[in-house]
This record gives structure tokens, C-alpha cells and sequence, in this order.
């Protein structure tokens, strides 16, 4: 397997791993390549970074490809989560009733977490609730071990 940096027309840089640069080179050609953020096919390898290896006593920040170790990202994302819900209380599916009697004053302003569909969302939005999706999902209280 081989990995490479690309580049579309509209200039969106993304990675792409191909069984060879043959391989690469027929899907380009074929325009079986696009992408992933406008669905341009007019693809081409963008300039990429030496891929250097740290010495082996410095590997412990980086997965041996040089980059970072997915597991590690995925931890501190969870953890920067968990700081952003201290304080929060969980509604569960009352959030968005909750939010807009917030807005509406009808309730104390406070730092709330819960469920809501996309259309919920989508609503408190457009009337000018300020909400924002979590990047991890949450256990609810009662689920918990």
C-alpha cells in the first residue's frame, strides 16, 4: 500500500492510499478519484512531506507512520469533551424545550447537554438559539455502570 497527498482544480488537499502508483495512476486516469469535500475528478499529487522517523526514543507522540496515534487523538478529544460538560446538566430529550425556554427567558440561563433530532437542531438554530453538536457521543447518567 501506498499513500499520497492529492490536490483537486479547486485546491483541497486530502490523503488517498492506493494498492501502488500504478494503481494511482489508472484511477486518475479513469477519473475514479474525487473529492472528498467538492467532488472534483480533476485530481493530481500534491506536494508531500518527507516522511522522517523520529528517533526511537521520541516515537511514544507518534504512531510509526509519523503521524499521530488515533487512539491518543481520540483520548484527548474525550477528555476536552468531558472539560466542556463539567458543570452541564444532562436533559436528555427535554433539550430542546429546555434551550428555547432558556432563550425565551422563561427559564434560568445554564449550561445544558442533551438529545435533540436534526430537525430539533435545526429549529433552535433558526430562531437564534445558539447550540452546537458534541463530537462524541454521551452515555446518559441513567445508562452508566
Amino acid at each position: 500500500m501506498i499513500v499520497f497527498d492529492l490536490k483537486c482544480g479547486a485546491g483541497h488537499v486530502f490523503e488517498a492510499w492506493f494498492g501502488s502508483s500504478a494503481d494511482y495512476e489508472s484511477q486518475r486516469e479513469r477519473a475514479l478519484i474525487a473529492c472528498p469535500m467538492c467532488g472534483d475528478s480533476a485530481i493530481d499529487k500534491a506536494v508531500m512531506a518527507p516522511n522522517v522517523t523520529a528517533k526511537s526514543n521520541r516515537r511514544s507522540e507518534a504512531s510509526p507512520t509519523g503521524k499521530p496515534d488515533p487512539r491518543q487523538l481520540m483520548a484527548a478529544l474525550a477528555e476536552a469533551q468531558a472539560k466542556m460538560l463539567e458543570g452541564s446538566k444532562w436533559v436528555g430529550v427535554a433539550f430542546a424545550d429546555k434551550a428555547r425556554a432558556m432563550h425565551l427567558g422563561e427559564e434560568a440561563h445554564a449550561p445544558i447537554h442533551g438529545q435533540a433530532s436534526v430537525e430539533e437542531a435545526k429549529a433552535l438554530i433558526e430562531e437564534g438559539v445558539a447550540v452546537a453538536p458534541l463530537p462524541l457521543p454521551v452515555v446518559p447518567p441513567e445508562q452508566r455502570n
